[in-house]
């Protein structure tokens, strides 16, 4: 680019050499001027004033993830259902079937989560194995 068409790359040149410096210079700093410590503590895991007992390789029952899943998912769709709402006068009637016809699907696949038993924490079968 010249400086004919009006466009000049210096003032990106300084601001990333001034970005640079600054990260460099605060890394370089805390190097010089931070404390060092040696002692048997320091590397020992330590979490919210806990000190850690046991493995941190425990395996979790599936039933974790699914709700995980099924949270982030609902969630979504709630966020497509409210940005629905907001935008509803420009939808129209048009744009409430098609909101209908979205909740009706999710109402089907929580009906379907529920029947087999996707849902149910209590006992260790699902409504098919019982």
């Amino acid at each position: 680019m010249s400086a004919r068409t009006g466009y000049s790359l210096w003032p990106l040149a300084v601001y990333f050499f001034l970005a640079v410096a600054t990260a460099g210079g605060m890394m370089g700093l805390s190097y010089v001027l931070g404390q060092r410590h040696r002692e048997r503590e320091t590397g020992q895991p330590y979490e919210s004033g806990i000190v850690a007992t046991g493995t941190a390789r425990i395996r979790f029952d599936v039933k974790f993830y699914l709700v995980a899943m099924f949270f982030v998912i609902f969630d979504l769709e709630s966020l497509f259902i409210f940005s629905w709402a907001v935008s509803v006068r420009e939808a129209g009637w048009a744009g409430y079937v098609e909101a209908l016809i979205f909740i009706a699907v999710l109402a089907a696949a929580l009906a379907y989560l529920w029947r087999v038993g996707a849902l149910d924490w209590a006992s260790g079968k699902t409504a098919k194995e019982r």
